[in-house]
């Protein structure tokens, strides 16, 4: 196994620690000039507390996948079915920075629509932070499209203030439109 080997693999309850730390690091890097230190700290428990992520993982309808670089876990996503027909959600997708530019979100992207597909969907949506610009255009140049547009309260006086976009997948593998 080479040291520049890339793989994504299902996350493991014994990765959840390790992910938390990464979480942790990669939004210290880039969310500071998005939204303020308090609402990254309310976020990163709110969504990456190890507990949380334990429930998740014994979730029939959500999956979280982790990037390895070698033996380093350089990324992660998460997505789950929402209920609504035909419909996905990629929930979370990071990579480390220092892993950036390499095509890595993209393979995960592809990830999250061959599950799509397999359970019968043929839309992947996102919310993605109106500011997080370099986001905005990686999803775009993946042949997502915006949809809609929300503020949403998240508690403890924080909103998220986020582009929906999505992405229709078809059964052939083939992005549409």
């Amino acid at each position: 196994m080479g040291a520049d080997e890339v793989r994504i693999e299902r996350l493991a309850a014994a990765d959840v620690e390790p992910l938390y730390v990464l979480a942790r690091e990669i939004w210290h890097a880039h969310y500071p000039a998005i939204v303020s230190a308090a609402q990254i700290e309310y976020m990163l428990e709110q969504r990456y507390n190890p507990g949380v992520v334990q429930s998740e993982l014994r979730r029939d309808d959500l999956w979280w996948d982790k990037l390895m670089v070698g033996e380093v876990m350089a990324g992660f996503a998460s997505y789950f079915l929402t209920g609504a027909p035909g419909e996905m959600k990629l929930d979370k997708l990071y990579v480390h920075p220092r892993h950036q530019r390499q095509g890595y979100g993209g393979r995960m992207i592809d990830r999250a629509c061959e599950i799509a597909r397999a359970r019968g969907c043929n839309r992947l949506t996102l919310a993605v932070n109106k500011n997080n610009r370099s986001a905005v255009n990686a999803y775009l140049k993946h042949g997502f499209r915006i949809a809609d547009a929300v503020v949403k309260d998240i508690g403890q006086g924080f909103v998220m203030d986020d582009f929906i976009m999505e992405k229709a997948v078809m059964g052939d593998g083939s992005p549409e439109g």
